[in-house]
């Protein structure tokens, strides 16, 4: 999680188990304080998409991954939240 224009921006986030995730997540937020938190989920994963909603998120943005080739084989099961685009 790292500070961003308004609040904090949290990615990657990757965890074996919904119920990781939770965890792992509800630290980070309780660390932000009464900050805005963003997280860029990815849509394939509905448990992510789930506890965003869980925790009262909502989309304010979105956006669209691009292939040149294949599409790449990625655990989606454990990715619920991408590297930032500030990263890359």
């Amino acid at each position: 999680m790292h500070p961003c224009t308004t609040g904090f921006k949290v990615g990657p986030l990757f965890a074996d188990s919904k119920e990781i995730a939770e965890e792992l997540f509800s630290e980070l937020a309780r660390h932000a304080g009464k900050n805005n938190v963003f997280i860029d989920i990815p849509e394939p994963n509905q448990q992510a998409i789930d506890l965003a909603r869980r925790n009262g998120m909502k989309k304010v943005f979105e956006t669209a991954r691009m292939y040149n080739k294949a599409i790449p084989n990625l655990p989606m099961s454990r990715i619920y939240g991408v590297t930032t685009l500030e990263l890359g």
